[in-house]
């Protein structure tokens, strides 16, 4: 059996020495942003951690806060498209709030640095990264929305028959839920189980809490 080891760097081809140096850029400004913000890391700081010249930066991004929406885009989007995958599987509410809540607390776990940026900068000094957050969250909603609206979920409320409205505002209240299970996430101890258990457990009893009420608020 013929075994293919990874190419050397000064082997690489163009696009993949490319793709190389945009990801160390991302990973030393998240390094860097372990505990600051976005706007008070300089360009020079981040390509010095990287290892490349300021010049190689503005091959990759025109300015540091499309280098912040590319992190915005490496975690929200990567968390939206699993969490999407999840609910295109599975029929039952209560299956898609634990496959959900399990996705979410392996993706904080395995991605804290990115998580922590996130929080921090979801109100901070940058407004493309800012506006970024908004529209990651925004499109969670709505894609949430669209899967109700086909009433996709036994067992819960025939979202179908709902103004859209209505169905937009349980779509947000979910998000803003899934924000702050992930902040609670980052605030449990890293190496406890115990702690992220506790956290995913009353996260999701909360959510069925939102699904039941749900049930009513289409009654009433």
């Amino acid at each position: 059996m013929n075994h293919r080891h990874p190419a050397p760097p000064d082997r690489l081809s163009r696009p993949e020495q490319k793709a190389r140096t945009r990801q160390a850029l991302l990973d030393a400004a998240l390094a860097l942003m372990e505990h600051r913000s976005l706007s008070s890391i300089g360009l020079r700081e981040i390509t010095r951690a990287a290892g490349v010249t300021p010049t190689a930066f503005y091959r990759h991004f025109p300015d540091l806060g499309s280098l912040g929406v590319a992190l915005v885009d490496e975690c929200l989007g990567t968390l939206r498209a699993t969490i999407r995958t999840v609910r295109d599987g599975l029929s039952s509410s209560d299956e898609v709030i634990n496959r959900s809540m399990d996705v979410l607390a392996r993706q904080v776990r395995d991605h804290r640095e990115h998580f922590r940026f996130v929080a921090r900068e979801r109100h901070g000094g940058v407004p493309a990264v800012r506006a970024a957050i908004a529209e990651q969250l925004d499109l969670f909603a709505v894609e949430l929305a669209t899967d109700f609206a086909d009433d996709k979920l036994l067992g819960g409320p025939r979202f179908d028959r709902w103004i859209a409205a209505d169905l937009r505002m349980v779509t947000s209240l979910i998000v803003n839920h899934m924000v702050w299970t992930a902040a609670a996430l980052l605030d449990a101890a890293p190496d406890s189980a115990d702690a992220e258990a506790r956290v995913i457990d009353a996260a999701s009893r909360q959510l069925r809490l939102i699904v039941l009420g749900a049930r009513q608020w289409a009654t009433s």
